[in-house]
């Protein structure tokens, strides 16, 4: 199996059981350090309810990530610009963020806006940054879904739990989804350093979640001390 990040041999990790019926296979690059599912024929079965029913934070991690949003918007980027949220769901980060004060869009191929009608993305807009909260691990096709985020901003802040140095065997990590299989693709430090080098970004992270591609070069110590401040509020 090739790796769909940098096209190198994958070897086979282990299987495990998702949806409680599929024994499927993980496959990992030792060159990029990204780890995958199989081809995921399931996606269909896994994709009848779009926000799967195990999300129960919802609500809580879209309000604190509008903190670290917009404190990053603030002292990194221009805040009277125009921002979107990539695969935004119901809109909920997108209504907290114009509440706030600063001109978010949405765009979701798969999911009804519900709360944020009427600020649909168009690509007459231009756009100084786009945010895409858990939505990389559910990738079939990284990089092209990434191509084409970078074809609207070169700026892209976006969370996804890094794959631990020492990779979990399946029921010791709850990130692999097994219950409602659809995440398919995890991302070591490494394999965003990978990707940042191939599209010429900087890359900053704050070493557990959340994740900046900029073709800005950011002050690292600022960086870090907004996520301190937003997790302390």
């Amino acid at each position: 199996m090739d790796c769909c990040i940098c096209s190198n041999d994958m070897i086979y990790k282990f299987s495990s059981k998702i949806l409680n019926n599929y024994n499927i296979s993980y496959f990992y690059c030792e060159n990029c350090g990204f780890l995958r599912t199989e081809a995921p024929y399931w996606l269909n079965e896994s994709y009848k309810s779009v926000i799967n029913l195990s999300d129960t934070g919802i609500l809580s991690r879209n309000i604190y990530l509008s903190k670290i949003t917009s404190l990053i918007i603030y002292f990194f980027f221009d805040k009277d610009a125009n921002y979107l949220d990539f695969g935004g769901g119901y809109g909920i980060f997108t209504r907290i963020m114009r509440d706030i004060g600063l001109n978010f869009y949405w765009y979701d191929p798969y999911c009804n806006n519900i709360l944020s009608k009427g600020f649909e993305y168009d690509n007459n807009k231009e756009i100084e940054l786009i945010t895409s909260f858990e939505s990389f691990e559910h990738l079939v096709k990284p990089l092209e879904t990434l191509e084409n985020m970078l074809n609207i901003s070169r700026n892209i802040l976006f969370t996804t739990e890094l794959l631990p140095k020492e990779i979990p065997e399946p029921n010791n990590w709850w990130y692999y989804g097994l219950e409602h299989g659809q995440h398919i693709s995890f991302y070591s430090r490494k394999t965003l350093e990978y990707i940042s080098k191939k599209y010429n970004l900087n890359f900053y992270t704050n070493g557990r979640n959340i994740h900046l591609f900029s073709e800005d070069k950011l002050d690292i110590k600022k960086f870090r001390q907004k996520f301190t401040i937003a997790e302390n509020d």
